[in-house]
């Protein structure tokens, strides 16, 4: 007799959207298995611009629902994830005969400081780039700018402290799994998936399948449910890392002449990020690469305002991501929906399946408590809506109470180096106690690969985040990779071979 036992739900993919739906659904009573194929956030969910926003470029295509709701999420999220979340000052220069003129930008920042909600963000207000020191990068064209609110997401993190939190609350999560077929019963799925690792394969049951694959997600309709189907629109969006080019905290929104917006962000204390490219993508999203033309694009657009040029020498690392956006129609990329769209079919003996199509990482919450909804309608209402007020692992403290949770740290571990326990607290926040647990100097953390990356920080990847390579552990899980050589990155790699070795034979 099969004693497997039958999972409500089967969420296919462990970006920020299958992760939340994940969440929100073991946290209301159901069981809740999850698949990734690859790395947690290892698509499109760590290759994003890493704004908590409501996108106020979005309202010049009329998304007032979409913008609306993303500014709404902004202060839900930062109060839920202090460490890894928080408010950031954009200033947007003007000068005349720009793409927008001044009346609609202030008109879009009037609408921005009063649709949502704002409470703790503070308004918009005017500069003189004359005498504010945000003027001081930049070249001595400007003489007005706009100063506004939104936020800064550190996204990988907060893919992976969704699908801790779902764990901690009964979920299977299950990384480098890929899902091989999905099978249609008279009561629910059957699901073939298989360990990347081992390759060994096994069935999986659920009442209830879940399509959150991002780019892939009608790949997942065409190969494993049966379907030929185009629902979304792959656009590619690019970023360039350079060496810090202004020391002021707030970020830059410049405006192109062809009427794209890149923004320039402070990024990690020792870099600047610019981005983001917008452009079709028609090949393979595991493939996604900068390409000649995009990088010479942002270095060009952030030249025409830096007094200093953006030169492909600046570039100390790039990164690529496909965002697949539901397809409207829209003859641009730039101008492609950002909002989500949820279909559902079953029922009646047939068995439920809820695609999810398009999405921003800001809006992940809002999508899963409307997956929920569809979920509900078929499996019935269990739990009540409850992630709006729960924090994320590590996020139990007060969203304006950083500093003090880094003085906290130093308090109880004062060997400790200052710009260290700020790392750590912005990466686990109230969960570093956890890391560091009973050391009493840096020895006790094991070895050092290299900028302050301890063996304590990398088992506890491994152990708690599903980190599995030295790529898990540099470029999503902390960005020490930015500061690695590749001789220390290759040591690390070595490491995390042995550490990934020994768990395989004990869970043998």
């Amino acid at each position: 007799m099969d004693a497997s036992p039958i999972h409500d739900i089967f969420v296919i993919g462990g970006g920020i959207n299958g992760c939340g739906i994940a969440r929100d659904a073991i946290g209301r009573g159901f069981s809740v298995f999850l698949a990734e194929m690859g790395d947690l956030a290892s698509g499109t969910s760590s290759g994003s611009t890493k704004l908590i926003h409501g996108g106020l470029r979005y309202l010049e295509f009329y998304e007032f629902r979409l913008v609306r709701e993303a500014l709404m999420e902004r202060e839900v999220l930062w109060r839920n994830a202090p460490h890894i979340i928080w408010p950031m000052r954009f200033v947007l220069p003007y000068f005349r005969g720009g793409p927008r003129p001044a009346w609609m930008l202030r008109l879009g920042l009037f609408l921005y400081d009063h649709i949502g909600g704002r409470k703790l963000l503070p308004a918009t207000r005017t500069l003189d780039m004359r005498t504010n020191l945000a003027g001081k990068p930049l070249k001595p064209l400007f003489s007005k700018a706009f100063e506004y609110s939104d936020g800064w997401v550190n996204d990988a993190r907060l893919v992976a402290l969704n699908a801790r939190d779902a764990a901690d609350r009964g979920a299977t999560i299950r990384t480098r799994t890929k899902v091989t077929g999905a099978r249609r019963e008279a009561d629910g799925w059957t699901i073939t998936v298989e360990d990347l690792r081992n390759h060994r394969t096994e069935e999986i049951k659920a009442r209830l399948l879940v399509n959150a694959a991002g780019p892939w997600v009608d790949h997942v309709l065409a190969e494993v449910v049966g379907y030929n189907a185009h629902n979304v629109r792959l656009v590619q969006g690019s970023h360039i890392v350079v060496r810090k080019k202004f020391d002021d905290p707030r970020a830059y929104f410049f405006q192109n002449k062809d009427g794209r917006i890149i923004f320039a962000i402070p990024y990690e204390e020792d870099f600047t990020l610019i981005g983001t490219t917008d452009r079709d993508n028609g090949g393979d999203p595991h493939d996604v690469r900068i390409s000649d033309t995009e990088i010479d694009y942002l270095c060009a657009a952030a030249s025409e305002y830096f007094a200093e040029p953006v030169e492909r020498a600046d570039i100390v690392w790039t990164y690529s991501a496909v965002r697949p956006l539901y397809d409207d129609g829209a003859s641009k990329a730039q101008e492609a929906t950002r909002d989500y769209v949820l279909k559902a079919e079953g029922g009646e003996g047939m068995a439920p399946l809820v695609n999810a199509f398009g999405g921003k990482i800001t809006t992940y919450r809002r999508l899963s408590e409307s997956m929920l909804e569809k979920i509900e309608g078929f499996l019935g209402k269990r739990g009540p809506a409850w992630t709006a007020n729960a924090p994320l692992p590590g996020g139990d403290f007060p969203a304006t109470g950083f500093d003090a949770e880094v003085a906290k740290l130093n308090s109880a571990y004062p060997f400790l180096d200052a710009r260290h326990a700020r790392r750590l607290v912005r990466l686990y926040g109230t969960h570093a106690k956890v890391l560091l647990g009973s050391a009493k100097s840096y020895a006790d953390l094991g070895h050092n690969f290299g900028a302050e990356l301890y063996e304590a920080e990398v088992r506890y990847l491994a152990e708690h985040e599903w980190a599995v390579t030295a790529e898990d552990v540099l470029w999503r899980r902390t960005k020490r990779g930015l500061h690695f050589d590749q001789e220390q990155a290759a040591a690390l790699e070595s490491f995390m071979r042995e550490l990934d070795t020994r768990h395989s034979t004990a869970a043998e």
